[in-house]
């Protein structure tokens, strides 16, 4: 840098936040959400998206720093406040503390609540139950997994495949994928019959055996596959032992 020279700016790299702390790194928070998704979005900037377009010549991202300044940084602070409260704050109007305090209890119940029961796979009826109503009656195979936390609650259901049931085109690779990425303690595999018949062909036994070894080496089991035909099911794991 040359002598006198005034020193630049700090990056918005240099600004970002520790996890749970404010900071405002862009005057665009809604084009960086749809360019980066939520997860890349301070909290400062999701305070922002919050508060909306802004009131009394302050812009939306002058507000968040106001607010950030008001709790001292601290979103543990913010989540104590209530309406009237976050109303005395520069900027901040009725309906943007209102907002507020409703995204901060959305989220405290997001992180309390159980899932319901029907979410729990006990065994192959719950599966049956669950995808039986959407695959019963289709045209071509399609070959879904579920994936299970600790409990045997379902986390998420997973699209795999369309097409024929065929061992060497089902790589545990791309099975697993989500379930190791999510966290999974276990999966349960499903598939239809388009013929109505629910009994499991040697290639649905082939196809098991090969996940079943593959959730053994990596720690996630196969605790079922689930052949779907027009109103009932089969499972493969009950009719032989792997």
């Amino acid at each position: 840098m040359a002598a006198g020279s005034a020193p630049a700016p700090p990056s918005a790299a240099a600004t970002l936040p520790a996890t749970g702390t404010f900071s405002c790194d862009s005057e665009r928070p809604r084009e960086r959400l749809r360019a980066l998704g939520p997860g890349g979005l301070t909290v400062s900037e999701l305070l922002a998206i919050l508060v909306g377009s802004g009131s009394s010549g302050r812009s939306a991202v002058d507000i968040a720093h106001a607010v950030s300044r008001n709790v001292a940084g601290s979103l543990q602070r913010l989540a104590r406040l209530d309406v009237s409260a976050l109303e005395q704050m520069p900027g901040v109007g009725r309906a943007t503390a209102a907002g507020i305090v409703a995204a901060l209890e959305l989220g405290r119940r997001a992180a309390t609540q159980t899932q319901p029961d029907a979410d729990r796979i006990r065994g192959p009826a719950d599966v049956f139950r669950r995808m039986g109503p959407r695959l019963h009656d289709l045209p071509q195979e399609e070959f879904h997994t579920l994936l299970l936390n600790a409990r045997h609650r379902v986390m998420r259901e997973v699209f795999v495949t369309r097409g024929i049931l065929d061992a060497s085109l089902i790589h545990p690779r791309e099975v697993f994928r989500p379930a190791v990425g999510e966290g999974a303690a276990a999966l349960i595999l499903v598939h239809n019959h388009p013929s109505g018949d629910p009994t499991p062909s040697e290639e649905d036994r082939a196809v098991t055996r090969q996940l079943v070894d593959a959730g053994r080496v990596l720690g996630i089991p196969v605790l079922d596959h689930v052949v779907v035909g027009r109103g009932s099911y089969r499972s493969v794991m009950e009719q032989e032992s792997l």
